[in-house]
């Protein structure tokens, strides 16, 4: 055959496949985020040649404290709830995840890295992202809310609540300061699902995040850039040989972002120092800001006051419709 017939065939063989691709871009189309500039990105990022040990390292010079890692909810102290469900179950060595549809369950920076911890002699089986306390915590996948629970004041996790998802991942969302879901109900990525906080065994406000695999703790980084608020890929391929590693992980990028985040959200006074659930350290505050699902109920609970006294301060009454951003008077 001569070769400008075999050019014809391959031109027409790439012109099907492109049609595929086509349909399947109209169903499956990524976010503005995942744009040619994000590849471009995580290219110029690379690895850089930087171990795990490194990595650990760096940010443990980095950052003032490094969070205490949590009980891993999966093995410890669940005899009778049996939370890793997966116990008895073949898991698969590899498996393609659907993570197109995804929400950054907060835009903080990370704290504590997934990881092995010397100081502990313990893994770390999730990273912990930078909040106040009173930020909003969102569902990362669409899913169905399997665990709201509270592990005591200074044990574990806290408040937290663990999502079972449509593509099969389970997330664990820890230390937080108010539920806004309850079991079995359905959120879909992005929805308001709690509060952060500092409770259970928190050293400071933060955001204990997992991502799980049929109980298999996968590295958040593997599938999230938190530095660039997206997604590595839109499939995840899980491994068991490889679930552990981050892609593209890099602490500068991280520590640039940890400067911007906090130049866009100015760690209080009283965030930095509270140990609860976040009521008396609002309580210092002399006005809130209104979230999206508080009520005036919420607001008085967690500030430490009563309805009756916001309504005097602020001129409402018990049937006043709240807006996102206003401020409400606590003192």
């Amino acid at each position: 055959m001569s070769i400008s017939p075999m050019k014809g065939i391959i031109s027409t063989v790439l012109a099907i496949m492109l049609g595929f691709a086509g349909m399947s871009a109209q169903t499956y189309k990524l976010p503005d985020r995942h744009s040619a500039s994000h590849g471009t990105l995580l290219a110029n990022q690379g690895n850089a040649g930087i171990s795990v040990e490194n990595t650990t390292k760096y940010l443990e010079e980095l950052f003032d404290e490094e969070e205490e890692p949590e009980f891993d909810i999966y093995t410890e102290g669940w005899d009778s709830q049996a939370v890793n469900c997966y116990t008895n179950v073949q898991v698969p060595n590899t498996a393609e995840i659907d993570v197109t549809n995804f929400a950054i369950p907060h835009p903080g920076y990370i704290t504590s890295p997934y990881g092995y911890r010397r100081r502990f002699r313990r893994m770390h089986k999730g990273v912990d992202l930078k909040l106040n306390i009173g930020d909003t915590v969102r569902a990362a996948f669409d899913g169905k809310v399997r665990i709201v629970r509270n592990q005591g004041r200074r044990k574990g996790y806290g408040m937290y609540v663990v999502i079972r998802h449509t593509n099969q991942l389970e997330t664990v969302y820890g230390h937080l300061s108010e539920w806004l879901v309850k079991p079995d109900q359905y959120v879909k990525a992005g929805d308001p699902i709690a509060l952060g906080g500092n409770t259970g065994r928190s050293t400071g406000p933060h955001l204990h995040f997992e991502t799980r695999y049929m109980g298999y703790p996968i590295n958040p980084c593997a599938i999230f850039d938190f530095a660039n608020q997206t997604t590595h890929t839109d499939i995840y391929t899980f491994d068991k040989k490889t679930y552990q590693n981050a892609r593209n992980y890099s602490p500068a990028a991280n520590s640039a972002y940890a400067k911007q985040y906090l130049k866009d959200n100015p760690v209080k006074a009283w965030s930095r120092s509270s140990s609860g659930s976040g009521s008396s350290a609002h309580a210092s505050s002399s006005s809130y800001r209104v979230r999206k699902g508080d009520t005036l109920s919420k607001i008085a609970s967690r500030n430490g006051t009563t309805v009756a006294k916001l309504c005097r301060l602020n001129g409402l009454t018990t049937k006043s419709k709240l807006t996102i951003g206003q401020r409400i008077k606590l003192k």
